[in-house]
């Protein structure tokens, strides 16, 4: 089973092939790639690197973690793999805390944006701009008796 590293802090414009170069140096079976931004085309700051022997791997973290490749210092450590939740998507298609694995170092917040409870004070902030345009139309209607 090949182990995948996770390479990040990678400079904006790079050559993948001189990093891949770097990284088979160490050993056979070294596969790496980028992620490039959709859009821009730019590298996005990461990629991954695949690697066939545990040992291998081991060697590539130890010598390249903290390494400075064109004026910036890698972050090389094991990537946690994706749970098969039929279709990736990372943190869009993900059910457990945004796409990420369980266990993980971050832990899921609920944050309150607005509450529903009624003030006891006066009326629903939300809704005070449309309630004075109400009050302002009731006012001026004149009613026949």
């Amino acid at each position: 089973m090949s182990v995948r590293l996770y390479i990040g802090n990678l400079p904006q414009n790079f050559e993948s092939k001189e990093l891949e170069a770097q990284l088979t140096s160490v050993g056979e079976g070294v596969r790496f790639k980028a992620v490039f931004d959709r859009e821009t085309g730019a590298c996005r700051g990461f990629g991954f690197a695949n690697i066939d022997d545990e040992k291998v791997a081991d060697a590539v973290i130890e010598q390249f973690n903290g390494k400075e490749f064109n004026g910036n210092s890698l972050r090389v450590e094991r990537s946690e793999r994706r749970d098969s939740n039929g279709g990736g998507g990372g943190r869009r298609a993900g059910q457990n805390g945004g796409g990420h694995a369980p266990g993980s170092a971050r832990k899921a917040v609920n944050k309150v944006v607005h509450s529903d409870a009624k003030a006891e004070d006066g009326p629903d902030p939300r809704w005070a701009g449309e309630l004075a345009k109400l009050k302002d139309l009731l006012g001026n209607q004149k009613t026949a008796v």
